[in-house]
């Protein structure tokens, strides 16, 4: 039957969630990914220019493992915990880690970037990153899709309506670029297959992506939890899909 309901929860409560390292997951969740490579395909870009900046970098982790950094790097964030854990992780390779509001506006001045990297960002600022980009300058990320995780959202907070399935579209997305002044030079989308294969790692998982299930909480949500329990231990990994998408846009020159 495996191991009990609130051991796992315990140890999963327990855990740490600062940054975007998920590797407490490996061998109890996983997720496939998307067939672009990201990293590799930044990293080409990165080794290209002269001054870039990395918006909602989280802990630091994805910009860490680029081989090759322009001269001048720059990246943002706002969450205490991963300013502090994106300092010690970039600082060594030269990036200038700036701690930011949730709101707009960055604190760089006009045209000050040649490119705009963003992964997972929780909302892009599509003016300001027109305005910090330089002229023919480009903004290249990863986005969360429409409907991520939604298996996991619907079983804690039922079926959500039409409106709140859309938020994140790439059409949507890339409008509100245009409607900034940039240019769409490269939008794919794809759903991704992922598994969980024990409470704990669900439990782990909505700490860490909190705007899976907003006002997540094992004691808040325990009877929820304790029925995908028993699920997982009959039917096995509980299946979920997330979405992403590439986006890739143009500042004119």
């Amino acid at each position: 039957m495996g191991r009990a309901f609130e051991e796992l929860v315990a140890e999963a409560e327990a855990a740490p969630v600062d940054g975007w390292d998920f590797s407490w997951l490996e061998g109890r969740a996983s997720e496939q990914r998307p067939s672009w490579g990201y990293q590799r395909l930044l990293g080409e870009r990165l080794a290209a220019v002269n001054a870039a900046l990395d918006v909602q970098t989280g802990g630091g982790e994805v910009l860490a493992g680029v081989p090759t950094l322009p001269p001048a790097m720059a990246a943002t964030e706002s969450w205490p915990p991963n300013v502090a854990r994106a300092t010690r992780l970039l600082h060594p390779r030269g990036v200038v880690v700036v701690a930011t509001g949730e709101e707009p506006p960055l604190p760089f001045a006009d045209e000050a970037f040649d490119l705009v990297v963003s992964r997972h960002p929780v909302t892009p600022w599509w003016t300001e990153i027109a305005r910090v980009l330089r002229p023919g300058g480009t903004y290249f990320a990863q986005h969360v899709g429409p409907a991520s995780v939604f298996e996991l959202t619907e079983h804690f907070l039922g079926p959500q309506p039409e409106e709140v399935r859309r938020r994140r579209h790439p059409d949507d997305e890339s409008a509100e670029a245009r409607a900034a002044g940039l240019e769409i030079v490269d939008v794919r989308l794809e759903r991704l297959r992922m598994e969980f294969h024990d409470i704990g790692a669900v439990v782990y998982f909505l700490r860490k992506v909190i705007w899976i299930v907003p006002g997540f909480g094992v004691d808040r949500h325990r009877d929820r939890l304790r029925e995908l329990h028993e699920r997982i231990q009959r039917d096995g990994p509980f299946v979920a899909h997330s979405s992403r998408f590439l986006i890739e846009a143009r500042k004119p020159a």
